[in-house]
């Protein structure tokens, strides 16, 4: 069986060009394409695309419900079969208009990849998010050391994510410049600063109590006083490895430069969690953990919406669509506590519950 072949790679070049440059997709999903790809070429013998049939497609779907996933063992979600599907169906559709290309392919054939209504429907289920509460995000901060500078730029690390929720490819890449601890506040800047998307914006931070922000500020504060460092210096520099004292390579210190990536700020992440006696819960939950607390404190919907754009949200709804699920035994106690006619009648009559109403209900998509 084949391994490789020449002209599938030259049109799958011309196909990521394609999506980089006219369709503007940055290169992890670009990636994600590309394995898409792959898993097809390997299932389909490496046979030339411009041989491609609809029952090529249909043998793939069936081959998919029986490949397991190769960290976990078990079989492929949904989620992961839907995604490899639709992705193989644009390249399909894009293929079947390219020179040399148009007179092998039919654009009805690329349809025969998509899933049944109710896989896509079970694809696309949102479900209950597991992240962590105000109380164990504090609890790990209380058990992180703080003796040497890699220690302290671990628990300023934590420390950051809970007052600004940051996402951790931000977090990457932040410079002391971002910070302005007299405002209480980061700038997000997509120049500098790998944000989602490239989104330009400013966070303040949020209000969580506990050290977690005097955690902040002290490490900017030290990072300005004992290195001397300034305003283009990375906020979370590297770690510098070196000679240890047992003649091999350990950790030595800290780099002046930022981390090519976020991997290390997830193992910083897994790491505290575990050694504070907690399942590991990655930075992206501490959103999840600020939109609770902001669920819990704002007292309006103005507020929420202020507390949603400071998460990089235009829209307070992509907030609650997409972070607002309430977690099932705080459904279950707001449920139990609604008892009482009074209290139905004044969420009724809120001016705010029924702006919110009226926004869901101007939605295109509201039924």
């Amino acid at each position: 069986m084949a391994k490789h072949n020449a002209a599938n790679a030259r049109i799958k070049r011309e196909y990521f060009h394609y999506l980089r440059e006219a369709g503007r997709r940055n290169e992890a999903s670009i990636d994600a394409v590309a394995k898409a790809l792959d898993r097809f070429e390997q299932a389909n013998g490496h046979k030339d695309f411009r041989k491609f049939h609809r029952a090529q497609a249909v043998a793939f779907k069936r081959k998919l419900d029986t490949e397991r996933a190769v960290r976990t063992g078990k079989p492929l979600s949904r989620a992961t079969v839907n995604s490899t599907l639709t992705a193989l169906r644009a390249f399909f559709v894009w293929l079947a208009g390219q020179p040399g290309y148009k007179s092998h392919l039919r654009y009805g054939d690329a349809d025969y990849f998509n899933l049944a209504e109710t896989e896509v429907r079970i694809a696309k289920a949102v479900r209950h998010k597991a992240f962590p509460s105000l109380e164990q995000v504090h609890h790990v901060l209380s058990s992180m050391p703080s003796g040497t500078d890699i220690e302290k730029r671990n628990r300023a690390l934590v420390a950051f994510a809970l007052v600004t929720g940051a996402r951790d490819g931000a977090m990457a890449s932040f410079r002391l410049k971002h910070v302005d601890l007299e405002q209480g506040r980061v700038d997000q800047d997509a120049r500098d600063v790998r944000t989602k998307a490239s989104k330009t914006f400013s966070t303040w931070f949020f209000p969580v109590g506990g050290d977690a922000l005097a955690i902040v500020q002290d490490w900017c504060n030290h990072l300005r006083t004992v290195p001397l460092w300034g305003d283009d210096d990375p906020l979370f520099p590297a770690t510098l490895v070196g000679l240890g004292e047992t003649g091999g390579f350990a950790p030595v210190g800290l780099k002046r430069e930022c981390w090519a990536s976020a991997g290390p700020v997830r193992r910083i992440f897994a790491d505290a969690f575990r050694a504070a006696g907690l399942p590991y819960f990655n930075p992206h939950s501490f959103r999840d953990t600020l939109v609770q607390l902001g669920e819990r404190v704002c007292p309006n919907i103005e507020a929420f919406k202020a507390w949603s754009q400071n998460l990089g949200h235009e829209r307070a709804m992509t907030t609650l669509t997409s972070y607002g699920n309430v977690a099932p035994h705080r459904q279950a106690e707001l449920i139990r506590g609604m008892n009482r006619q009074s209290d139905a009648a004044d969420i009724i009559n809120d001016p705010d519950i029924i702006a919110l109403v009226t926004a869901i209900r101007r939605k295109p998509d509201y039924p």
